[in-house]
């Protein structure tokens, strides 16, 4: 049991470390509330099962343009109150007897798996695209990026089946609830919720940044133009 959580802490850096793994990018955007909302339908339904977001309260899903009674009638599965934290409905003891280690927070994972690779986004969309069936492995599973992870395809039945095959590229070999297309728009709506998750206000945060520089810009100009009439008469 030490020698298998020791592998599961250590995996991820050993992942990063291969950098094998050329990331697509994200196509999304923070900016698409629709498409944030339906994100949050799939992190709710298939994410919020084993993962909690636990920094992340109900109440704050209002921002996205959702009613209280939406949210409370569509995505409040394992809370009474709206003001009541996004967490996991398993105990995390449970969950290390199941797994044999708690699967971890979700909240700022988008901004925890940035690298000098691809941003967090584009490590998700990738991750979540790159799951093959590996008949070695306890789930069945296995993923391109994260060789040897322990999480399941818990998104198989949208997107079928997949194997790794002699060129190590992945074939469809069973279809799934949706086209290609639709999964990877699915995706797409599921890490853009989980970029928006883990930074709410990076919108507003860049619109300030832009309007500082602009401050910043005509403060020059004024700044400049007092300069030259203090010394205008120094020679």
């Amino acid at each position: 049991m030490k020698k298998f959580l020791m592998a599961l802490l250590f995996a991820p850096l050993a992942a990063w470390a291969a950098g094998s793994v050329q990331l697509d990018r994200w196509p999304g955007s923070v900016s698409d509330k629709a498409a944030l909302q339906n994100g949050a339908k799939y992190f709710v339904n298939y994410c919020l099962n084993c993962h909690g977001a636990s920094y992340m309260r109900y109440n704050k899903l209002l921002e996205l343009g959702l009613t209280e009674q939406q949210v409370k009638d569509n995505l409040m599965f394992t809370a009474e109150k709206i003001g009541e934290p996004m967490r996991v409905a398993a105990h995390p003891e449970e969950q290390k007897k199941w797994f044999g280690a708690a699967p971890p927070d979700l909240t700022v994972i988008a901004r925890a798996r940035a690298s000098a690779d691809g941003s967090g986004a584009d490590w998700l969309y990738t991750y979540l695209r790159s799951f093959y069936r590996d008949e070695k492995r306890p789930t069945g599973w296995n993923n391109v990026v994260f060789e040897n992870v322990g999480m399941p395809h818990v998104l198989y039945e949208l997107q079928g089946t997949q194997v790794r095959g002699a060129n190590h590229k992945l074939e469809p070999v069973g279809h799934g609830q949706q086209t290609s297309e639709e999964f990877d728009k699915t995706v797409s709506d599921l890490v853009g919720f989980m970029v928006w998750m883990a930074e709410p206000q990076q919108e507003f945060r860049q619109r300030l940044g832009i309007g500082v520089l602009i401050f910043l810009a005509l403060l020059f100009v004024v700044a400049y133009a007092l300069k030259k009439e203090y010394w205008k008469d120094v020679h």
